[in-house]
């Protein structure tokens, strides 16, 4: 039975990055629900189609914009309830190869929108964090409170997300929320991109009957979260209580997987019988993830409902659809 989220009749978010993977999600739930959904994409990974299918709903705006520019922040918040920032340039390697890039997308950009929140006096902004500012933190389950040093420029960015978020909050009271999410997959997750997740690029090489690469061992684990949980955690935090603003929470299954057998429950789901191909690890890669995601149910009553069996069945019926 799907969720349902008691906002006001007239409730309007703004979702950045909505043209995105985890953006497109939360823009399809939300007017789901009869809600009003603005979009803020620049579309430099945000692909059209994922948003075409709403394009026409009339409690649907697309704003075409970039985030690295406050001026269309400010624009972007007006009239808005609540902001959704997923907008963020992914991806330890990619953020190895291009720091710069990612440090004014994620770092300038995020400042942006903090200020253009605060400004415009949405009712709260919850934004995307990551798993990755765990860093070297070697003891698991990972806990809010305990983390070690980055690990990339991209981790660095999610952390320095946070540090303004909680300074935002305790110099200008803005209603900020970050979201800390674990190894996210689900439908509309990018299998083009040479910084592909590992389940959009093992689902895309078996349904071409390739080998996928997996980087190191196979023996790294993930706490793999499927995106209607990440939609419901979302909602739920927008609702929380003022004990939650300034506050980081993990948003995850609460369950580790090896990259071995998350390869073996996606050949099996496919029916191939094709054997991967070993190389050498990524760097700035984490080696485990498993989250402990007790604040978040005390906090915001998050509910994970979809483990990684069942959230698998659903992304593969949809890459066979799609792909």
């Amino acid at each position: 039975m799907a969720d349902c989220y008691a906002f006001p009749e007239k409730t309007k978010f703004l979702v950045t990055g909505g043209a995105g993977f985890v953006g497109s999600n939360l823009v399809e739930e939300i007017l789901s629900q009869g809600y009003q959904v603005r979009v803020l994409d620049n579309f430099a990974t945000g692909k059209e189609e994922n948003i075409r299918q709403f394009i026409d709903h009339p409690n649907f705006e697309l704003f075409r914009g970039d985030i690295r520019f406050s001026r269309v922040c400010q624009q972007a918040c007006e009239g808005v309830d609540y902001v959704l920032h997923q907008a963020a340039l992914g991806s330890a390697p990619r953020s190895i190869k291009d720091p710069r890039t990612s440090n004014d997308v994620n770092i300038t950009g995020t400042l942006n929108m903090f200020i253009a929140a605060r400004d415009k006096k949405v009712r709260k902004i919850v934004f995307a964090s990551s798993s990755s500012v765990y860093g070297d933190e070697p003891n698991l389950p990972q806990i809010e409170d305990r983390v070690g040093t980055p690990l990339s420029p991209y981790a660095i960015t999610k952390k320095v997300k946070e540090l303004y978020a909680r300074n935002f909050y305790q110099l200008y009271q803005l209603p900020v929320i970050g979201l800390r999410y674990f190894n996210v997959f689900g439908k509309k997750q990018d299998t083009q991109s040479d910084y592909a997740a590992v389940i959009p690029i093992f689902v895309k090489k078996l349904i071409n009957d390739e080998a996928p690469q997996i980087n190191g061992d196979g023996y790294h684990s993930r706490d793999f979260t499927y995106v209607r949980n990440v939609v419901q955690a979302n909602l739920k935090a927008c609702l929380a209580g003022e004990e939650v603003n300034g506050e980081v929470l993990n948003i995850a299954y609460g369950e580790q997987t090896t990259i071995r057998d998350l390869y073996d429950k996606i050949a099996g789901l496919l029916g191939k019988d094709i054997e991967p191909i070993y190389c050498s690890e990524r760097p700035g890669d984490i080696k485990h993830t498993n989250a402990d995601i007790s604040k978040a149910k005390r906090l915001i009553n998050y509910k994970p409902q979809f483990d990684i069996n069942r959230g698998l069945q659903e992304t593969l019926e949809w890459y066979k659809e799609f792909l």
